[in-house]
C-alpha cells in the first residue's frame, strides 16, 4: 500500500479511531516488506520504489514518452543501454542489478488482474537509435507483439503531425478502482520524480493526454509505423 493508497483510506472513511489509524500506517509497513522490489532497497531510491509501489497496485497506467520507450515495454538489451548511459559510474554488477528490476517490473501484465496500459509515444522515441541497430529492430518487434495483447494500447504521434497538445515532457498517470477512485501523477525530472494527487494538477495532464491521444495515429496505423521502421532498421 503506497502513501497515497494510505491518505485516500483516511480521507474516504475519516477514521476517528486511533487504533484504527495505527493499524493502517502498520499494515502498510508490512505491506511493503513483502514487495518483490524488497531485495533491491539498496539500490533503490525512495521516489522509485514508491513508483514501483503505484505501478504495481494501478488499475491503469496512461504514459506519454516523446523521446524512449518506457521502461514497461523495454527488451533487455534496449534497456541494459539506457541504465548504462544515464548513470555515471556504474558496475557490471549494478547495471545487472538494475537491469534486473526493470525486467521485473513487468511482471505486472502476467498477474491475475493485469494494469490497463494505455502508452503514446512520438515517432522520434521510435527511431531514436538506442544500442545497435539489431536492438532497436528487436525493440520495436517487442513493442508490435505487446499490442497484440488485450493489455497494452500503442500509439504514435507521427512527424506528419507538425503540432500536438503541448507537452513540457514525459508524464504517467496511475488510476485506481473503487473505493479509493483516485490518480496519482507521475513527473519525472533530472534527479527523480515528482507526485501529484491535486484534483485540479490531475486533471490537467488527464486533459493533456487525451488531447496526446487526438493527435496520434490509430492504433494500427500506429502498430504499422513501428513495424516499418523495424524494418528499416534491420535493412540497416
Amino acid at each position: 500500500m503506497t502513501q497515497f493508497e494510505l491518505e485516500a483510506l483516511f480521507t474516504l472513511y475519516e477514521p476517528k479511531d486511533e487504533k484504527l489509524l495505527q493499524w493502517l500506517v502498520a499494515l502498510s509497513d508490512e505491506s511493503s516488506k513483502r514487495v518483490w522490489w524488497r531485495q533491491y532497497s539498496k539500490i533503490l531510491t525512495d521516489d522509485f520504489k514508491e513508483m514501483l509501489a503505484l505501478e504495481s497496485e494501478a488499475a491503469r497506467i496512461s504514459a506519454f514518452q516523446p523521446r524512449v520507450i518506457p521502461g514497461l515495454l523495454q527488451t533487455q538489451a534496449y534497456a541494459a543501454t539506457i541504465i548504462a548511459d544515464s548513470s555515471d559510474g556504474l558496475g557490471q554488477d549494478e547495471l545487472d542489478r538494475f537491469v534486473d528490476v526493470r525486467m521485473s517490473r513487468q511482471g505486472i501484465f502476467l498477474r491475475g488482474d493485469p494494469p490497463r496500459y494505455v502508452t503514446i509515444l512520438t515517432e522520434g522515441a521510435i527511431r531514436q537509435q538506442i544500442g545497435n541497430p539489431e536492438a532497436m529492430s528487436e525493440q520495436l518487434r517487442h513493442l508490435v507483439a505487446l499490442s497484440q495483447t488485450p493489455e497494452v494500447e500503442l500509439l504514435v504521434i507521427p512527424y506528419s503531425q507538425g503540432t500536438y497538445a503541448k507537452a513540457e515532457g514525459s508524464f504517467v498517470l496511475y488510476s485506481y478502482p473503487t473505493p479509493l477512485s483516485f490518480d496519482v501523477v507521475q513527473v519525472p525530472y533530472l534527479l527523480g520524480s515528482l507526485y501529484l494527487e491535486e484534483d485540479e494538477v490531475v486533471g490537467k495532464y488527464q486533459r493533456a493526454f487525451e488531447k496526446l491521444r487526438a493527435s496520434a495515429l490509430s492504433v494500427r496505423q500506429s502498430v504499422e509505423l513501428v513495424s516499418s521502421v523495424a524494418d528499416e532498421f534491420e535493412r540497416g
